[in-house]
């Protein structure tokens, strides 16, 4: 993890994310999830922003060459970029599709690449947005602190 810039009320970090590295996988969103409770950030939004971020990690862990998530971390919302240097995503629309993969076998049989990675980000996202093109992916999303 890298702190990158601290602007008065805004909190950036940046995760480096490596391909196939499963005894990493899960580390920034960790992280992430104890920044969060140091900022008394209600729990309800922790585990929402914990989820999408885990989620995010897998699949550039799984499905990428290696990539990075930035979280900006605002006194109202947090945003998470994930962004993959991969193959790209084919169909976005069937990628969203649940129990959907092109994990491998050997990735399923270790227990991931179920196909749920992208609709849990985005079922805990109040923003999101997905770009894909032959050489990476860009998963943004957004999510209020507001529990309203």
């Amino acid at each position: 993890m890298s702190l990158v810039n601290s602007e008065a009320g805004l909190i950036k970090l940046e995760y480096d994310i490596v391909q196939n590295d499963f005894s990493r996988a899960g580390e920034a969103s960790s992280n992430l999830k104890k920044v969060l409770k140091q900022l008394g950030v209600p729990h309800q939004i922790i585990r929402r922003v914990a989820i999408a971020a885990y989620e995010a990690e897998i699949n550039i862990v799984i499905h990428s060459n290696g990539g990075k998530i930035t979280a900006k971390i605002s006194p109202e919302y947090i945003v998470l970029i994930a962004k993959d240097n991969g193959p790209g995503i084919k169909d976005i629309k069937l990628a969203m599709t649940e129990g959907y993969s092109t994990a491998s076998n050997k990735v399923r049989e270790m227990g991931f690449g179920a196909g749920m990675g992208l609709p849990n980000i985005k079922r805990c996202a109040d923003v999101f947005d997905i770009q894909s093109k032959k050489d990476s992916t860009q998963v943004t999303i957004k999510i209020s602190f507001n529990l309203e």
